[in-house]
């Protein structure tokens, strides 16, 4: 039940949404815990989708991108210095790619969207650190959401952190709004200033999404219209939560059921 709207258009949910969008986010995050064992050196990412398609209908749930301004798959699977919206493929993995698989799914007519870092046997150094970087700007950037705080106290907490790392924020792409429909207001943006943009109220629904580089920001599209890489070919890496504005702070819809970040296969070193 849509409570009211901000003045920038935002919709805010009624205190009973929240279980709707707890029920759709847990399933996109199961899927994601059971598609972790799966990312291994040869298979194939069109396998990888394949059976996260079937998983989808077997949780009783609809995958939100079949069908979805012509999308065919039931994620995006992104590679090395795939930014995203990578297309599943016959393309197998090699050790030590990394990958970020997205998922969307719909329970209930409520959309819960996440996305996840893994690796096809263990990473090299750098990129081991680009994803722990990216997690951290993440969770740092649900740190900020509350009653009272602003998008741009989001977007600069990931800003933040990436460039003390000395790694850049795609600025192409970004978060958005979600609930009963997939893409609503606002635009989430993954950098800014403290204490600016549209102040978050409680009811707010919403993605935050960061694609962070080990180069440059700069993305291009490629000619299948969907995927997007880095212009310099760096290393891209991306998660994302989907979040809700609570009276005193967040509840973060999508959090792995199993605590999991990383695939079982290997596990972060201590920065």
């Amino acid at each position: 039940m849509i409570k009211g709207r901000t003045k920038d258009n935002i919709r805010l949910y009624a205190a009973e949404d929240f279980a709707h969008m707890r029920a759709a986010g847990a399933k996109a995050a199961q899927i994601l815990d059971e598609v972790a064992e799966r990312v291994q050196p040869g298979v194939s990412t069109a396998e990888l989708n394949d059976f996260i398609e079937t998983r989808i209908a077997a949780l009783g749930a609809q995958s939100a991108t079949i069908g979805y301004r012509g999308y065919r798959h039931a994620s995006c699977i992104s590679i090395n210095h795939t930014v995203c919206h990578g297309v599943p493929s016959d393309r197998r993995l090699a050790k030590g790619d990394i990958l970020n698989i997205d998922v969307t799914v719909i329970v209930d007519g409520w959309y819960g969207d996440s996305s996840r870092m893994y690796a096809a046997g263990p990473p090299p150094r750098r990129a081991e650190r680009l994803m722990q970087v990216t997690h951290d700007a993440l969770m740092l950037a649900v740190r900020e959401v509350r009653p009272g705080a602003t998008f741009g106290d989001v977007g600069w907490a990931i800003e933040k952190h990436a460039r003390h790392h000395r790694m850049s924020v795609v600025r192409e792409f970004c978060g958005h709004g979600l609930g009963r429909e997939f893409h609503l207001p606002p635009n989430v943006l993954h950098f800014g200033s403290p204490g600016t943009g549209p102040e978050l109220r409680e009811g707010m629904f919403f993605t935050i999404e960061p694609m962070i580089n080990l180069g440059k920001p700069e993305t291009r599209i490629l000619p299948d219209g969907w995927t997007a890489v880095t212009r310099d070919r760096s290393l891209s890496a991306q998660f994302e939560h989907s979040v809700g504005v609570t009276r005193d702070g967040c509840e973060v819809f999508t959090l792995s059921p199993g605590g999991k970040y990383y695939p079982a296969n290997w596990q972060p070193r201590s920065r």
